[in-house]
């Protein structure tokens, strides 16, 4: 089923999700429409946050890219109560936009590489590094989970020169083609 994503101005995407047990109630269901939602509205990532839960899950394909990117040929991953551990590496600048942020797309840096705990779909824990691209994306998805969106990471100015596609937004006036649930 496809959810409405939630747009930038409601407060759940502000707020510090919460980690889930095993027995959250119907979370295969969750996951599945968390995918099908991602995938309907051309995202790569998508936290719970986004569709109103206060919960720490999060979906990723990085598919849709495997024609440029071989090695994403079938990505597709289920992050269950993710914490980044720490993050390193080289800082590097790339161009984020945001299923919560309609229309806006600003260059954000952020380290390439991160240590992460996270369970799988089973409940299985896994600590790994990760680098690159999909640390990317890593970030800016469990960002969410942290009640913080990519605008966070860019400089007064520029969240300045955005300001009026942000008020538009809390005015309930973003546009998409995918469901929204905006400020009313």
């Amino acid at each position: 089923m496809i959810l409405p994503i939630y747009v930038y101005g409601q407060p759940v995407l502000r707020k510090v999700a919460e980690d889930i047990a095993p027995d959250y109630p119907n979370l295969k269901e969750l996951i599945a429409n968390m995918f099908e939602t991602m995938e309907n509205a051309d995202g790569v990532g998508l936290a719970a946050p986004q569709i109103g839960l206060p919960i720490r899950v999060a979906v990723i394909t990085l598919d849709p890219l495997s024609d440029e990117y071989p090695e994403f040929k079938d990505f597709s991953k289920v992050y269950i109560n993710p914490h980044i551990l720490g993050v390193s590496g080289e800082e590097v600048s790339m161009e984020e936009g945001c299923l919560s942020l309609p229309g806006i797309h600003e260059t954000v840096k952020r380290g390439d590489k991160i240590r992460v705990k996270y369970m799988d779909e089973d409940f299985v824990e896994h600590e790994e590094e990760i680098e690159g691209y999909l640390a990317r994306v890593m970030q800016h998805e469990f960002d969410h989970l942290d009640g913080k969106m990519f605008i966070d990471h860019i400089s007064p100015l520029r969240k300045q020169m955005i300001r009026g596609k942000l008020n538009a937004m809390l005015k309930g006036k973003a546009r998409s083609s995918y469901k929204m649930k905006q400020v009313k």
